[in-house]
């Protein structure tokens, strides 16, 4: 493996062993590794709707402070190396390849001893670890893949701080067909003595929280969003007061990452900022204002363009859904849309459909490019249902040039339902996160 095509080619052949949730692997593989993930501190970050927002916030806070911060990203949206980030930079295509070398040899080794094959992503956070390890990162601020107990990132044992967000119905065939079983699963990050900070819940998984929190001595911080005053909404920013006692004065907060939502996630970042600061981490006040301004996040309920205004979101279960009509809500009252949308099919796309998707809209539908992608026909189908207008599409380039023949300046293109093809609308409109 000499160049970063042949990595992309060994990844792509390794995705055929696919997604095995499970912890003796990942430990054998560290362990040959010399368990780099040991010479690390975390935020570990775990939860079903908000985890990339959180993880933004926090890592934005911690650059403004001074430290050199790891983050792992899952799932990405511009680029496949968007997933390992030091600063909020991507690694290098040729630091990738030579830490994937490393983990190619031993994986091989595994392999040629009769053990099963490492899936891609346990390859993959194999090879962040080493590449935080190497560029001394002072934090990583680390997104869990799927679940949480039994995802390969909890493997670590030196976390600093676990983070629960939003926890609802998602990948039942993996974790269970109940909210409490879900969230048993994602409480499995919560390690002994660990401080954790969780975003309001509902009321069975945050007893469930608080269960596993008691049993590990972990000391538990609920936020609660009705501590914010003088909340105000624009399609630019939203700012917002919060009192928290670690920081003495009232903070006078604004963030770009528009929604409803966002005031919760950034809320979360804060009080994680304020455990980091309590285990010694050196967090002022202005680090954090600073840090919430600063964080860019794309895919989230992002404004793409203006007139007409394009806004892209990943919303692909149902708690996303209604986040996403809430803040739909918000910034465009009951004006009709025109929705652009596309779902996997092993989503509950007709729930997403349902809260989303009003009478008056127009609907193009469009197959995401995946074997997981729900074929757009079939789509159509279902929002007949909901709205009058519906129009299949061929995919996402062609939806585009449908919807704005059809906007005018004041309309809203709305584009969703999966953050696979969000980076599709970006090309179209020539418009690059990363240079």
């Amino acid at each position: 493996m000499v160049c970063y095509e042949e990595a992309m080619s060994y990844i792509e052949e390794v995705s055929k062993y696919g997604s095995v949730l499970g912890l003796e692997n990942t430990k054998e593989l560290m362990r040959r590794l010399d368990n780099p993930q040991d010479k690390l501190k975390f935020v570990h970050v775990a939860g079903t709707n908000g985890k990339g927002s959180t993880c933004t916030y926090i890592a934005s806070i911690l650059k403004e402070a001074g430290y050199s911060v790891g983050r792992y990203v899952s799932p990405t949206v511009f680029d496949y190396l968007e997933r390992i980030q030091i600063g909020g930079d991507w690694i290098l295509p040729e630091d990738f390849v030579r830490q994937l070398r490393k983990v190619k040899n031993a994986v091989d080794n595994m392999v040629e001893d009769g053990l099963a094959h490492p899936t891609a992503f346990e390859i993959e956070t194999a090879v962040a670890f080493l590449e935080f390890v190497e560029k001394d990162c002072d934090l990583v601020v680390l997104e869990v893949g799927l679940g949480g107990r039994l995802d390969a990132t909890n493997v670590i044992n030196t976390t600093i701080c676990a983070v629960i967000t939003s926890i609802s119905m998602d990948h039942m065939a993996i974790l269970g067909n109940t909210i409490e079983q879900i969230a048993r699963e994602k409480a499995g990050i919560i390690k002994t003595g660990v401080p954790v900070v969780s975003q309001e819940q509902k009321h069975e998984v945050i007893q469930i929280i608080q269960q596993v929190c008691h049993k590990n001595y972990a000391p538990l911080k609920v936020i609660d969003q009705s501590d914010t005053i003088k909340v105000t909404f624009s399609l630019d920013k939203t700012v917002f007061f919060y009192s928290n006692e670690s920081f003495v004065e009232t903070l006078e907060l604004e963030t770009s990452l528009l929604g409803l939502h966002q005031i919760k996630n950034a809320m979360t970042a804060v009080e994680t900022a304020c455990v980091l600061k309590q285990k010694g981490f050196c967090i002022h006040r202005e680090h954090v204002i600073h840090g919430i301004s600063k964080a860019q996040w794309e895919g989230r309920f992002s404004v793409v363009l203006k007139h007409p205004y394009i806004i892209v979101d990943g919303a692909h279960n149902e708690n996303a859904a209604i986040a996403l009509q809430e803040s739909t809500t918000l910034y465009f009252k009951e004006k009709p849309l025109i929705r652009i949308i596309g779902i996997f099919k092993d989503k509950e796309y007709e729930k997403i459909l349902a809260n989303t998707v009003q009478c008056e809209d127009t609907v193009i539908t469009v197959r995401p490019n995946s074997e997981r992608g729900l074929d757009s026909d079939k789509l159509a189908m279902c929002a007949n249902k909901y709205c009058n207008k519906v129009i299949i599409g061929e995919n996402v380039a062609q939806a585009l040039k449908i919807a704005m023949e059809l906007a005018n300046k004041e309309d809203v293109i709305l584009v969703y339902g999966s953050l696979s093809f969000l980076h599709e609308v970006y090309a179209f409109f020539k418009i690059r996160k990363h240079d």
